[in-house]
């Protein structure tokens, strides 16, 4: 056998009472890998047994260890009756399998039961021998490293990017079959779990086979997902970037580094990459396939808006024939990959040569059974075909490649809405293939491979542009072209040159639809879709504008469908770039006869705006240095060549002759209003408030502008939950309750985090569903990080922060422990929402008494607390091991929903026990920390006549081990026989 598995059960602590006659529990354990069953003996009347039972061994091939879960159950016995059940414990065995990884799992685990959530705790040890195994033929994939941060880990450094790789795999929804109407809930739930890990597993040892014959040994920026399809069966897929690794042994890599983030990865082996404009085309045609479903494909066209902000400079004299060789290089290494595409959002330095534009397809399938899992062909074909679509896309921009790529989906019943996305490039062929440029000709491309602005400089020929755009000579360099406004799914290189600060952007945008059936259904959204992602646009553009700014990084468009609308939200970060010109102003056109009342309601708003815009470059310290047109060498674009941003509903030929349509020597942006949608529009850009004194926010790693990061961060997970009133609904309304929807619970996190003030929510991930009829769910997930500002900070209440305080139903406990667990609910709202938030620090001491950062590292502490955070890094600290992924589903569901605090204490209670347990694993593995966490899914559904609810989230990030830069300086300058843990984290108690 070439595995063999090692079990032991130590003990449990903390039992639920079982027997209501002694108020105890008698507790067995039945431990299960595969069809093989031990038994542990009964420890009878306690509620903290002390089994030590002996090992449990299991002989296993390598290929069940990665496929299949370690199940540990805890039951109490009982006599005449049935064992009733405790809870569960699934744990999974891939960490234990690679090289560098742990060599045990040992530590206390939560017991979960879905119906009554974490009930005790149980100790375990888990150990793994592996045989030598040289069958070219097997079908594991041991030894491959899995990473979910989506850039180069930051302990190794990359000899070659491979390309992507990708995998689905397909299996019936056992919520849905025959024999789940005659089980329990608890066993239905059950099923899914243990399914939904095996199928994981599974997909997971298939993704390592493809990167095992690509000889490589990694997999970055590795994504998966579930499709929840109904009775149509589920869906669990994944996507990732294929690398081959070597960990740095250098004692320089962990040497202390600075408290920026910026300056800390512009010393690893990565950059933060860019890329420009939006390109997609949109397919009209309805193709119906076998069996008479439809299949809708498009990608929306909005050559007015998306095109203006391509990428930018076609190649000048000065290297073109270098260029050139570039291109062929770099083509020929991709020319035999199918797809490729690269799931990184930052890389090695020199890997991103050129960005063309975000790309993006979308496309409305019918669901039909899976009547055969073994044969998932129908949805590997749909991904297939939207792939190729994103890669025609990328090619007529003149890019051989996709970074920052992202697939994603949303169902409702039979429809399902595939979306994929990503940013066009043109790499540097020496990661792509070993030996591909050398010697000398490597050193002169590398010359002649602009710095912190080639990024923005366009691939495509000038001359042949696949779609209008505005280009003028790159500020910076001024020998390239660039273009007047960038787009990109990527973060913000480190090496690029930005005015100012960022900020969070955010397009939110609402519409009804006719409920119907099957193909009427997705007639009728595949109808809506192009003209909301044009909406989405606009107000993307919009509000760019208004912010003073020229260029969007970390670009997300999520289109979710439900019964009855459609909803689009997109999050992006706003950056003023040294090498694209200054943002012209934002012009209001009317179309009405002369009405003086009316014209001077125009002015009003025209003043409000030109005076917004000023306050933003005056908060986000926006101050471009003038340069005159002539020194840039681009020529005045004529009156007609001019930009005008018109909505999709006020298609016009009239033309506004008499407006002057230029602010200075700017080029501005018109928004002609006439009709009640146009003037919303306008409204929806005035009612954005910034963040209070002292907040700035960010979808990104890093906020552009910011470096002086200190090591106090606070990571954060909330949900809002609100259900709509059928009576008069308008999609002006619809739209006001999701900005005030959003716009609220940002005002909440504010408030909440006031005592950390300076500070920037970082990593802001917001996430939209439609769940049921007329409820609207937003998840986000951020994390706040502290920086050092010169000037003290004010003691007295602002205006803004009084006006939070009551936009807030926090109580007086809240006020003195801000950064406790919490759940409450929204002010006085025309359709009050729930809402659970969650904080990552489960502590219910406040953060004011643990403040002294003089005090020794391990002074006073005993254990240590689990970092969550969804950056790849953690602020003043270095990572110095990789422990494997956490990829963990939870199903949890109640019959009592009133009587456990509604939905806000329902959510809450979950949400903390999923942080509970995602921090035990990772303290079971030896580490003290998770990066790259994210949500990936948060499924909510209510039944409140039945007083019912149930709830699925899914979870993953990377465990790691990090050292503390003041523990390193103490080891350095201290001998180091020093006896310091290196969990324990300053300024933080556990209870």
């Amino acid at each position: 056998m070439p595995g063999k598995l090692k079990v032991k059960i130590v003990a449990g602590r903390h039992l639920p009472v079982m027997d209501r006659a002694s108020d105890l529990t008698d507790a067995f354990v039945e431990v299960k890998f595969g069809n093989t069953t031990f038994k542990t003996d009964v420890y009878l009347k306690s509620l903290n047994p002390q089994w030590n039972s002996e090992w449990f061994k299991f002989e296993v091939d390598d290929e069940d260890l990665q496929d299949e879960p370690l199940q540990i159950t805890v039951l109490d016995h009982d006599t005449y009756s049935a064992n009733d059940a405790i809870g569960k414990v699934y744990i999974d065995i891939d960490p234990l399998l690679y090289s560098e990884a742990a060599t045990v799992i040992s530590g206390w685990f939560p017991i979960y039961d879905t119906i009554h959530g974490i009930r005790g705790e149980i100790n375990v040890v888990v150990k793994v021998d592996l045989f030598n195994d040289l069958n070219r033929f097997r079908q594991s994939s041991c030894g491959v490293k899995f990473f979910c941060t989506t850039s180069i880990p930051k302990c190794y450094r990359a000899v070659i990017i491979h390309g992507f790789v990708e995998e689905l795999v397909v299996n019936e929804d056992p919520e849905y079959q025959w024999i789940d109407r005659i089980r329990t809930p608890r066993a239905s739930n059950e099923a899914r779990q243990r399914l939904i890990s095996l199928m994981s597993g599974e997909l997971q040892r298939k993704i390592g086979l493809k990167v095992l014959e690509m000889r490589g040994n990694a997999v970055v920026g590795y994504l998966q997902c579930f499709d929840l399809e109904g009775e149509s069966g589920l869906v669990v897929r994944a996507i990732g970037t294929a690398c081959t690794l070597d960990k740095l042994s250098s004692p320089a890599a962990f040497l202390p580094a600075c408290n920026s983030p910026s300056k800390e990865m512009k010393e690893s082996p990565l950059v933060h990459p860019p890329s420009h404009g939006c390109r997609s085309t949109h397919n009209s045609p309805i193709h119906t396939a076998t069996g008479s479903r439809l299949t809708q494909n498009f990608s929306v066209s909005v050559p007015t808006l998306i095109y203006t902000g391509m990428g930018s400079g076609s190649a000048g004299k000065e290297g073109g024939p270098f260029k050139a060789l570039l291109r062929q290089q770099t083509q020929s290494a991709l020319e035999q990959r199918e797809f490729p595409f690269f799931t990184l959002t930052a890389f090695p330095p020199g890997f991103l040569v050129h960005v063309g534009g975000v790309v993006s397809a979308r496309s409305v399938k019918l669901l039909d059974r899976i009547h055969n899992p073994d044969e998932p062909e129908t949805r590997d074909a749909w991904w297939a075909e939207i792939r190729q679509e994103i890669k025609s896309h990328a090619k007529a921009l003149g890019c051989h490649a996709v970074v920052g790529y992202s697939e994603s989906t949303s169902i409702c019943e039979e429809v399902c809405i595939l979306s994929a996305s990503g940013t066009a490039a043109v790499l540097n062929p020496r990661f792509l293939q070993d030996g591909t440029v050398e010697g000398c000709l490597e050193q002169r491309l590398e010359e002649n491979l602009p710095t912190r602005c080639g990024f923005c400089h366009i691939p495509y020929d000038e001359l042949n542009m696949p779609f209008p755009a505005h280009l003028t000579y790159c500020y910076n360099c001024r020998k390239q072209k660039v273009p007047d406004v960038l787009f990109t799914t990527i973060d913000l290189p480190t090496d690029a040159t930005v005015i100012g600060k960022g900020c969070l952007i955010q397009a939110r945008l609402c519409r009804l639809k006719k409920k119907a059936q099957a193909e009427a259904n997705a007639t009728a959204i595949s109808n809506l879709l192009p003209f909301m992602e044009y909406e989405v646009h606009t107000q993307l553009m919009n509000k760019l504008k208004l912010k003073g700014m020229n260029a969007l990084f970390g670009l997300r468009i999520q289109i979710t469908v439900g019964e009855n609308m459609l909803m689009g939200l997109a999050s992006a970060t706003g950056v003023y770039l040294a090498a694209l010109p200054t943002p012209g102003g934002i012009q209001i056109a009317g179309k009405t006869p002369n009405d003086g009342s009316y014209e001077q309601h125009i002015s009003h708003m025209q003043k409000k705006i030109n005076d917004t815009i000023a306050k933003n470059k005056e908060l986000y310290e926006i101050n471009p240095p003038e340069i005159s047109e002539e020194i840039i060498g681009s020529p005045i674009p004529e009156p007609r060549q001019r930009s005008r941003l018109l909505r999709s509903q006020s298609e016009s030929s009239d033309e506004v002759t008499e407006l002057d349509l230029s602010h200075g020597k700017k080029d501005a942006f018109v928004l002609e209003i006439d009709d009640t949608d146009a003037m919303e529009d306008v409204h929806s850009l005035l009612t954005d408030v910034p963040p209070p004194s002292g907040f700035y926010s960010c979808n990104t790693e890093i906020m552009p502008g910011i470096n002086n990061w200190t090591s106090e961060i606070q990571m954060f997970t909330s949900v809002r939950v609100i259900r709509l009133s059928s009576l008069n609904l308008t999609n002006q309304a619809l739209n006001k309750n999701f900005n005030d929807l959003c716009e609220n619970l940002l005002k909440s996190l504010y408030f909440k985090l006031r005592s950390m003030i300076p500070c920037c929510l970082c990593h802001v991930n917001f996430t939209v569903s439609l769940p049921e009829d007329e409820l609207i769910q937003v998840t986000v997930t951020a994390v706040a990080i502290t920086f050092d500002k010169n000037q003290a900070l004010q003691t007295t209440k602002t205006p803004v922060e009084k006006s939070l305080q009551r936009a807030s139903t926090d109580n007086e406990e809240l006020l003195q422990f801000p950064l406790e667990l919490c759940s409450d609910s929204l002010p006085s709202h025309p359709f009050p929402p729930a809402k659970a938030m969650t904080v990552e620090k489960a502590s219910p001491v406040g953060d004011g008494n643990f403040r002294n950062r003089s005090a020794p590292p391990c002074a006073n502490s005993t254990v240590g607390v689990v970092k969550m955070t969804p950056l790849s890094f953690i602020p003043g600290a270095k990572i110095t091991k990789y422990l494997g992924i956490i990829n963990m589903f939870f199903i949890r569901e109640t019959t009592s929903l009133r009587e456990e605090g509604g939905v806000s204490g329902f959510l809450h209670a979950f949400i903390a026990e999923v942080f509970a347990m995602v921090r035990a694993h990772v303290a079971a593995l030896g580490g003290n920390a998770v990066v790259s966490y994210i949500m990936k899914q948060c499924v909510f559904m209510e039944n409140p006549n039945k007083n019912q609810a149930q709830c699925l989230i899914n979870v993953s990030g990377d465990a790691v081990v990090f050292v503390r830069e003041s523990d390193l300086e103490v080891v350095s300058s201290q001998q180091p026989t020093t006896n310091c843990q290196s969990s324990c984290t300053e300024g933080e108690v556990t209870t």
